[in-house]
């Protein structure tokens, strides 16, 4: 472990820091340098920071696995994910009592304190790709739902037209491009932040509208439904479901802005907990109205109509506009790492050019976001906060504590390598 004191190398070194911006480890409710977070808006940020467009691929990874399944896996990914967000809060307070160690803030922060330069590589690598790999997802979304939408096919019809000699997905990305290197090349976030809170907004009025519709069609329509998968297709949920409760890079700084600290541990809590109710409902009704004619976006399954268009083309303005708040953490890392954290505007275009060509090589939404959350976010979500906090208490836990932190540093190590390895194959055989 490194435990010295030296305060020039121990602080966040990143992009905000030089250009006094909001880092990626901001709430996106920040509170007032004299008033910080009451429960309630603690309970916001962590909703906020769990939330997404990873949601909408449930019902379809519900089908895949089945409802039963499914519905474990929702409900075992969110209690895992509350322990690793506290075994992180319990490592930084346990440094923090230490004398020299007053300003961790964020989960690189921790790692560099834990175990020096290759702590904070290690996080910032699973950041990066995690991030990255969301935004990938959101333009497969985006491209997707403007395909269904705009370029409707039947079975009269089944072929997709092309634009312009593109494929009608391909067309869709490359029209994206351009506004998205003019997002992306704005050097603050102070006026992007409210529509990634408008998005989740937006993403459960999405989710209310869907779910009254499935229960709808589901009620007329009565298909057959399967409880459980294949053992293959467990691995495939995993994956889904820990990429929908992603977001462990915030709870420090959460925690951080709340006003009573003692009860963060019971108000997380009691918010995955209610996140893990709706993502399970989501799943449950939107596999139980389509049966094996789920789709991989479930919008999509709402078929033509005035008020599916609005829903789905919602969805993209907002996802659209989340893209580069979510690719912030990723510049922050390069800049770091070329630029001697100034801003750049060629690494924010580089990078949204590769985020572009591998969203056009991915067939599939929900695929995608098996394959990022079995590797990346598996990893960054359990892997590393238990290895952290075994590390740091290595010295007072018992045989018990060892054996919990032990079993998730290698089961979630296993589950990586076999759920990456599952959804390549998805992924590759969808392809081809």
């Amino acid at each position: 472990m490194v435990f010295q004191n030296d305060n020039k190398n121990s602080e966040a070194s990143s992009s905000s820091h030089v250009l006094n911006l909001p880092r990626e480890t901001s709430p996106l409710l920040n509170s007032k340098s004299l008033h910080q977070s009451s429960q309630f808006k603690t309970f916001a940020n962590v909703f906020i920071a769990i939330v997404g467009a990873g949601v909408l691929g449930l019902p379809y990874t519900f089908k895949r696995t089945g409802y039963a399944t499914g519905t474990l896996t929702v409900f075992a990914v969110a209690y895992f994910t509350q322990h690793c967000m506290m075994l992180l809060v319990k490592t930084r307070r346990k440094l923090e009592s230490l004398n020299g160690f007053s300003k961790i803030n964020s989960f690189g922060d921790l790692g560099f304190v834990v175990a020096g330069p290759i702590g904070r590589s290690s996080v910032d690598i699973m950041i990066v790709l995690s991030q990255a790999g969301f935004c990938v997802s959101y333009l497969i979304f985006v491209s997707n739902t403007l395909v269904n939408i705009f370029n409707f096919t039947s079975p009269s019809n089944p072929t997709t037209p092309n634009i312009l000699g593109l494929s009608a997905k391909t067309f869709y990305i490359w029209a994206c491009f351009p506004f998205q290197l003019g997002l992306n090349s704005i050097p603050t976030l102070t006026h992007l932040a409210p529509l990634s809170i408008f998005a989740d907004v937006v993403d459960l009025g999405a989710m209310g509208v869907v779910m009254v519709e499935e229960v709808i069609i589901y009620l007329n329509s009565s298909p057959v439904l399967q409880a459980f998968g294949g053992f293959s297709a467990f691995f495939y949920g995993i994956g889904v479901a820990v990429y929908s409760f992603e977001g462990i890079g915030m709870v420090l700084p959460i925690e951080t802005e709340m006003e009573n600290k003692n009860k963060f541990g019971k108000v997380l809590g009691i918010t995955i907990a209610f996140i893990a109710i709706m993502f399970a409902s989501f799943g449950i009704f939107g596999y139980f109205a389509f049966g094996d004619e789920t789709k991989d976006i479930i919008t999509t399954n709402l078929g033509q109509g005035w008020l599916s268009s609005v829903v789905q083309l919602g969805l993209c303005l907002n996802l659209f506009f989340t893209f580069p708040i979510m690719m912030n953490p990723v510049y922050e890392v390069f800049e770091r790492m070329f630029c001697e954290g100034r801003y750049s505007l060629w690494v924010r275009w580089v990078t949204v050019l590769v985020v572009s060509l591998v969203a056009l090589c991915v067939p599939n939404f929900a695929d995608f976001l098996s394959l990022v959350g079995s590797s990346v976010c598996i990893v960054l979500g359990f892997v590393l906060p238990a290895l952290f906090h075994l590390m740091v208490y290595r010295n007072e836990l018992g045989w018990i504590g060892w054996v919990k932190d032990g079993a998730l540093v290698v089961f979630g190590a296993l589950l990586a390598i076999s759920g990456t390895w599952s959804s390549l194959l998805e992924i590759l055989g969808a392809k081809a």
